[in-house]
C-alpha cells in the first residue's frame, strides 16, 4: 500500500470533485421530458391564479377577505375609489395584501378611516394606498402585495401572484 501526500489527496478530491460538477452541469441533472421548454431553467413554483372578486360588485373602501396562494394565507381585497400604485380594475383603484404582519405574523386590520394597516400586537402600521409600505412600528418590511390581473370583459379580479415574502415562509408557495 502506497501512501499518499496530503498535496496529493487534495489535488484528486479537487479533480474528483472538478470532474462531478462538469457532469451535472452538462446533463446530469436532466428536466424531465414533459417540461415545457421554458421551465427547465424554472427555481420557483408557479403560483396559482384564483378568483378573488369581480370589480362591478366591489364597494370602494370595504375590505373582501380571501386566502391566497393557499388556505393559510389570510387577505384583503380592497377597492380604494381612487387610483393606487399597483391598482387593477377600470379605475386601477383595486389592491389586495396579506393581513400576517412581517414582523412577527400578527393579524394586521385595515382601518377604512385611515386607510392603513395596523397590527395589534406591536403597533406596525402598513399603507393600503401606497403598496402596502411600512409606515411606523416594529416591521421592518413592507406588508406583501397580493399581484391582481383585471378581465375587463368580466370584471373579474385574478389573484396571481404575491410581491413580498409571506411571514413565517421561506417561499410563498409550499
Amino acid at each position: 500500500m502506497s501512501k499518499v501526500s496530503r498535496r496529493e489527496f487534495l489535488k484528486l478530491g479537487g479533480a474528483g470533485a472538478a470532474t462531478a460538477g462538469a457532469a451535472l452541469a452538462t446533463g446530469g441533472l436532466v428536466a424531465p421530458a414533459t417540461a415545457e421548454a421554458g421551465d427547465s431553467g424554472r427555481v420557483t413554483l408557479p403560483y396559482p391564479h384564483t378568483k378573488v372578486g369581480n370589480a362591478h360588485k366591489l364597494a370602494v373602501n370595504r375590505p373582501v377577505r380571501f386566502s391566497y396562494p393557499d388556505s393559510s394565507s389570510p387577505c384583503l381585497l380592497i377597492r380604494m375609489g381612487h387610483e393606487v400604485e399597483g391598482g387593477v380594475g377600470p379605475h386601477r383603484d383595486i389592491v389586495a395584501y396579506s393581513t400576517l404582519c412581517t414582523h412577527n405574523g400578527c393579524p394586521v386590520s385595515y382601518d377604512p378611516r385611515t386607510r392603513d394597516f395596523k397590527c395589534p400586537c406591536h403597533f406596525s402600521v402598513f399603507d393600503g394606498e401606497k403598496a402596502g409600505q411600512m409606515v411606523t412600528g416594529q416591521a421592518t418590511e413592507n406588508l406583501p402585495r397580493i399581484i391582481l390581473s383585471y378581465d375587463a370583459r368580466s370584471g373579474d379580479v385574478t389573484a396571481v401572484g404575491v410581491d413580498g415574502l409571506i411571514y413565517g415562509r421561506q417561499a410563498n408557495i409550499l
